[in-house]
């Protein structure tokens, strides 16, 4: 690559995109990169303010910005996605699917840590939709040094393990079983509106669901409901109500009497701070398997967006959840509550 002047510039090759910007018209190339100057374009390269060029002159050791930009890309991309043609250096990523948007956040820091070229996308452990913009990646400079993009691959792959940046997940069919837990509702006294709000969540995903209990609050019951749903197959046990300290409630104890393996009692998030999450392995004759049982608090009935609204998705497309994620949710784990609910456009769940 090198630099000329306009005006000696025909019969050169353009090595980068050209741009023309004319407000509220157009924000578009005027000629794209391998374009052969002619004695007419030079006019129109000085009314866009190009009164130097540079063309392309091949240098050894370095790559053209979409050269680069590809490289980028591919330690970016997994399957389920759709690259973008390449342009002025930067490809865009869309999902070719629905599902589970996952980022590599430590990925991301070594190739961004670098300079010259940038990775930025939407959060990551959200749903997304067929079509939805996932991510940018760009070279900065029109050249860039090709040892240089070498060391940030190999930084990369460290940092992942040698797998893409980002992923997306598959959601999967699921079969729930849901027990309904507190005297009130049991005798009759009140009538059952957590169900109904329960239902209307798992429906916005692919759910079958094969059981429901109702029981006061006896937790030997809640215990025998929990194992008899997941014995008949279910994936996902929800338990609602009884989830507070007080004597009566005894959801807890009987989740924890399942033998099931209790990652959290308690979530750093607002609504949703008295949420428990443990996995259920269950013995087959095809094998064991993992069922997931949520202890769900009675915020979940009445408020618009909570903890289960960040949990489900991943759970849905059996992304296992640690500890150290669970506890990471409380930056961005309050709620405002807005007049106008934008969720999952806002800052709710992002975590750090």
């Amino acid at each position: 690559m090198k630099l000329i002047q306009t005006v000696d510039a025909e019969g050169t090759v353009l090595c980068h995109d050209i741009t023309q910007i004319i407000k509220g018209v157009t924000k578009d190339a005027v000629f794209r990169k391998g374009h052969v100057v002619t004695k007419e374009d030079i006019p129109v390269l000085l009314s866009v303010g190009k009164d130097q060029l540079y063309v392309w002159e091949k240098e050894e050791g370095m790559l053209h910005e979409n050269e680069g930009a590809r490289l980028l890309c591919e330690l970016c991309e997994s399957e389920h996605m759709v690259r973008s043609q390449v342009k002025e250096g930067k490809i865009e990523l869309s999902a070719a699917m629905d599902g589970l948007f996952k980022v590599n956040n430590d990925g991301m820091r070594a190739v961004n840590g670098f300079g010259q070229m940038m990775v930025a996308s939407r959060h990551g452990n959200f749903p997304v939709k067929k079509g939805d913009k996932l991510a940018g990646t760009r070279i900065i400079p029109l050249v860039i040094e090709e040892e240089k993009m070498e060391a940030a691959r190999k930084k990369a792959m460290e940092a992942t393990g040698g797998e893409p940046i980002f992923k997306l997940l598959p959601f999967s069919h699921k079969k729930v079983g849901i027990v309904t837990t507190g005297n009130e509702v049991f005798y009759g006294r009140i009538k059952d509106t957590f169900t109904p709000v329960i239902q209307e969540k798992l429906a916005e995903f692919d759910t079958e669901i094969i059981a429901h209990d109702t029981w006061n609050d006896d937790d030997r019951k809640v215990t025998a409901s929990i194992e008899e749903m997941a014995g008949k197959g279910a994936d996902i046990v929800i338990c609602t109500g009884g989830m507070s300290v007080d004597p009566d409630d005894k959801t807890p104890l009987a989740i924890k009497n399942t033998g099931a393996k209790i990652l959290s009692y308690g979530a750093p998030v607002l609504p949703g701070a008295m949420f428990l999450l443990a996995y259920l392995e269950v013995k087959g004759e095809e094998g064991s398997r993992t069922v997931t049982v949520m202890g769900l608090p009675g915020c979940v009935m009445y408020a618009r967006r909570t903890i289960f609204d960040l949990i489900l998705p991943r759970v849905m497309a059996d992304d296992r959840i640690s500890a150290r994620e669970l506890a990471g949710l409380g930056q961005g784990g309050l709620c405002l509550n807005c007049s106008s609910c934008t969720f999952p456009n806002c800052g709710f769940g992002k975590g750090y």
